[in-house]
């Protein structure tokens, strides 16, 4: 039996799942953190609730991707690295070049090299990885699964900004949104809960976690999304702002003496839930200190809430209409009370939650009553079996 790794590669990190093919059940699956850091961290989950816990330095991704697929052999999860065929790496940013996913291969490499100014704080560190991987396992099938590709094709009319159109044409100005794995999958599950074709669905998928976005599905296909040119837009998301006005950054910018990259680093780390509840990032920390009575935090999950409210409004009105609105990902997915809030905020459409449907955490089902004329779905995400799914789909289109 072969195996395929799915692989997502950061600035400082690499998490995996290794899947047995062609069952797709995940035989292992972890994270190596603080890359070149002087304290590293390796952890593999694996077997029947075994796991390799250990701490020691890894000073690039290099040695990391090494001592991951040493560790395999050593925990006896793979017998040899030849029985890894396959490699498959999330990258952020394909620009308009990558419409789909695609077979690695050095112009393949190049091209995401370039697009690298796209993602500078990821496109980089995929790269990395998948040199990594090549090097210690050169006869795998490796292939590129790119966020964006997902919305590459989405109307004109909600890619381009309202500015300059020679920026778009000259320097690529547009929205390429994210978390298109994630929102492709979701799609497709939901397509299947509901018993109908995805062609025929209008969908709004939710991905929210600590990255967050809300996408459009119209016929199977991204119609609008959240996030812009890059991660930063839209919703309130952990430590992200969503959307700010250009002139109210000008302005900050001036009023604090900082660069706009001092600026971007605020919007990006220092902003969003963290920012107005002055608590944590995380909404678990900020809903607690909500119910022991910190105003800032109420305000930040009130904040977060009506933003989702805001683009599913927004979409269901330019699509004319939804079938189904779906909730994915960490928030998404474990978060009761703050689903419940955004479905009770959208009466208007026609949702109607139940509550007691709704009482779950991270399983795949309907959560709306039986009579609201707006089916709401929680499903959880599942981007590294997309990945895996792909590198099959390519695997057959090569022979």
């Amino acid at each position: 039996m072969s195996k395929i790794i799915a692989v997502n590669a950061g600035s400082s990190t690499v998490k995996f799942k290794l899947f047995d093919m062609p069952s797709e059940n995940v035989v292992a699956e972890g994270l190596i953190e603080r890359i070149g850091l002087d304290e590293g961290h390796a952890k593999i989950e694996y077997g029947d609730g075994q796991v390799h816990d250990e701490k020691r330095p890894f000073k690039d991704h290099g040695e990391a991707v090494q001592y991951l697929l040493d560790q395999l052999i050593d925990l006896k999860i793979v017998n040899n690295y030849s029985e890894i065929t396959a490699v498959g790496h999330r990258v952020v940013a394909g620009g308009e070049f990558f419409k789909d996913s695609v077979v690695i291969d050095d112009e393949v490499m190049k091209k995401i090299d370039k697009l690298a100014e796209y993602a500078p704080l990821h496109d980089p560190a995929e790269l990395e990885g998948m040199k990594a991987f090549k090097k210690v396992l050169p006869n795998a099938f490796a292939v590129a699964v790119f966020d964006t590709s997902f919305h590459v094709d989405m109307p004109k009319m909600n890619a381009l900004y309202s500015v300059p159109y020679e920026w778009y044409e000259k320097y690529g100005a547009r929205k390429y949104g994210a978390h298109g794995t994630s929102h492709r999958y979701v799609a497709g599950r939901a397509a299947k809960m509901l018993n109908k074709p995805l062609a025929d669905l209008k969908l709004i998928t939710c991905h929210l976690g600590a990255g967050a976005s809300i996408t459009a599905i119209k016929g199977g296909k991204s119609f609008d999304t959240s996030m812009g040119f890059s991660p930063l837009a839209g919703i309130t998301m952990a430590t992200r702002s969503g959307d700010v006005d250009p002139s109210l950054v000008n302005f900050m910018e001036h009023k604090l003496n900082i660069s706009s990259d001092d600026m971007i680093d605020i919007l990006n780390h220092k902003s969003g839930l963290l920012g107005i509840s002055g608590i944590s990032s995380d909404m678990r920390d900020v809903e607690k200190a909500a119910k022991e009575g910190n105003q800032r935090a109420q305000l930040a999950i009130e904040k977060d809430v009506n933003s989702v409210v805001k683009y599913i409004g927004s979409y269901i009105a330019e699509m004319n209409g939804v079938d189904a609105i779906v909730f994915t990902a960490g928030v998404g997915e474990n978060d009761i009370n703050f689903r419940e809030a955004v479905g009770n905020r959208l009466g208007y459409f026609g949702v109607k939650m139940d509550h007691e449907k709704n009482n779950i955490r991270g399983e795949e089902r309907v959560i709306s009553a039986d009579d609201s004329k707006v089916k709401v779905l929680l499903i959880p995400t599942n981007e590294e079996l997309m990945i895996v799914r792909d590198i099959e789909r390519l695997k057959k289109q090569a022979k």
